[in-house]
């Protein structure tokens, strides 16, 4: 994907704003090629292996993604940039504004430190003369009158965006963080950053800090707003950030060998529906079908997978199977499980201060025993708090929870060890395993099997799992296997719905998967109307829908 020309509205960009004819034109003197012009990306983008496109992302910004010509994905990000007689002016207006700061009544949101800046910038600066061209270079001097600076409209404009970059934003990730394709940020050091994309997988970005000096007090910062701060003695944060992202940051040379470096997880404010998902592929309107006849009828369920596989959010996308007036109870560390329902009990664990008032995963988890929720949802699994997951799935609390592993035999192996030590016989108390990977190959997420777990046995001296779903890596399909051989539907499901023939949950099954083809063909992907749709499914039949499923 590539053009020779510059497309019309990217010209019209070009004109308006100089950082981006700057990168127009240094991309093409290098490649000979401009790059393609995007206001949003498709699923054809998607698919695109050699992508040469730009795309906004907001307020003055530009994304880059080039794949032509190179071993790894590039993503620039293009932003204002200051010559070195701006940042002699910045550096003065940003401690006048910090300076005016201080005195002013502290601002109760980022909408009112926006304005609180744009009112000490307005004071702070005179705007006078023009450059030579509308997208030209500064020509001006800056002086320094009456605690003024005299700038250019654009140089003004540069100044607004990188204080509000700069003071109510995350400094140079700012853009990754704006850019709503982009789901991770990995700072390796200040001149090393990489990011995961939605579309394009891991990709290497420009973004990095002029010097040591400048990177190291990023940092500082950066743990002083969020109450940590960080010193060799304490080199390491794990954190959520204002937004509700997830923050772990590593400091020091000598426990981060290559440079202090942090990750980032953005939180996702609405999250993607369970339609998405299967227009996506990742998985199947039958797939999704089992899921919501097993947890509208109290299944306990795990979310398993590699890292960045997708787990968590796979697993906000089925909640609103779960029936619409269930009780539910969550427990995370960093809070990124978000149920559509009225009754949610949301709790979170606390370090402890000086070895004092902590709260753990397994202090709320043995809480929530006595809570009486219909529902118990741990985000993620790591330590002994598995075991009393299982131990509440036992008492008859229908649990689910995210864990690391590739395979059901990993999920058993790793369950039963150190530390979490869940006892084999237990492990029939959990129903379903569902696994979720990254296919590196062809850049998708995919649920590539779902295992029914019918408990220990002495017989085989193990736990006896069923697979009714499984992924075909050659054909990119999942297939059902579980047609008329589904322990969970047959046993479990069509036995607690009173079905006098059991085969009949099959032809429920169907209806489901079928319902939730037509959404996706009705183009219904909208987590909070999906959701909708389910709950008026369950008050009035396919009466409440608004299209035939025939």
């Amino acid at each position: 994907m590539a053009a020779t020309r510059l497309q019309p509205e990217l010209k019209n960009l070009a004109y308006r704003y100089s950082h981006l004819k700057d990168h127009l034109i240094s991309f093409k003197r290098i490649t000979g090629k401009y790059p393609v012009y995007k206001e949003t990306l498709t699923d054809e983008d998607k698919r695109n292996r050699r992508p040469n496109l730009i795309y906004p992302i907001g307020d003055m910004l530009f994304a880059h993604i080039w794949g032509e010509g190179t071993q790894e994905t590039r993503y620039y990000v293009i932003e204002p940039r200051l010559n070195e007689e701006e940042k002699r002016g910045y550096n003065v207006v940003l401690e006048l504004v910090l300076e005016r700061s201080v005195m002013e009544e502290s601002p109760a949101s980022d909408e009112e430190f926006t304005d609180l800046i744009e009112e000490i910038l307005r004071d702070s600066v005179v705007i006078k003369g023009k450059s030579r061209s509308g997208i030209g270079s500064i020509l001006n001097r800056f002086v320094k009158f009456n605690r003024k600076i005299e700038v250019t409209r654009e140089t003004y404009e540069k100044f607004r965006y990188r204080l509000n970059r700069d003071i109510i934003g995350m400094g140079p990730i700012e853009p990754l963080m704006r850019d709503k394709y982009f789901e991770d940020v990995h700072v390796i050091n200040r001149q090393i950053t990489y990011g995961v994309h939605k579309f394009f997988g891991m990709v290497r970005t420009n973004v990095k800090w002029d010097s040591d000096e400048e990177y190291e007090r990023y940092l500082k910062s950066l743990g002083e707003r969020l109450g940590k701060p960080i010193s060799d003695a304490h080199p390491i944060i794990d954190a959520r950030l204002p937004d509700g992202s997830r923050l772990n940051l590593i400091y020091s040379d000598d426990v981060s060998y290559r440079g202090s470096s942090f990750t980032i997880r953005k939180s996702k404010d609405v999250p993607i529906s369970v339609t998405q998902l299967i227009k996506w592929g990742t998985l199947t309107p039958t797939l999704a079908g089992y899921l919501w006849l097993s947890l509208e009828n109290d299944m306990s369920l795990i979310v398993a997978g590699e890292t960045a596989s997708g787990k968590t959010t796979t697993l906000n996308a089925i909640l609103p199977f779960i029936h619409h007036d269930a009780k539910i109870y969550t427990v995370e560390d960093t809070p990124e499980v978000i149920p559509p329902h009225n009754a949610w009990q949301q709790m979170v664990t606390r370090e402890s201060e000086e070895g004092k008032g902590g709260v753990t995963m397994f202090d709320l988890l043995k809480a929530a025993l006595r809570s009486r929720p219909n529902y118990i949802i741990v985000g993620e699994v790591r330590g002994a708090e598995g075991l009393i997951a299982f131990q509440a799935m036992q008492t008859g609390h229908p649990t689910m929870f995210t864990f690391h592993a590739a395979t059901v035999e990993s999920l058993i192996q790793r369950l039963s060890s150190d530390p979490i030590n869940v006892p084999l016989a237990f492990m029939g108390n959990c129903n379903i395993a569902l696994f979720q990977n990254y296919i590196k190959g062809k850049g998708v997420r995919r649920v590539t099997s779902i295992h029914e777990i019918e408990g220990f046995s002495k017989q085989f001296n193990g736990v006896v799992t069923r697979e009714v779903f499984e992924y075909d890596y050659v054909e990119d399909k999942i297939i059902f296997k579980g047609f008329a051989n589904s322990y969970i539907l047959e046993e479990k499901i069509a036995e607690k719905m009173g079905l006098p023939d059991r085969r009949q949950i099959y032809n429920i099954l169907e209806e489901r998967a079928r319902i939730l083809e037509r959404m996706v063909q009705e183009r219904i992907f909208d987590y909070y109307e999906v959701n909708d749709l389910l709950k008026s499914y369950r008050i009035n039949g396919i009466e409440g829908l608004p299209f035939s499923i025939y």
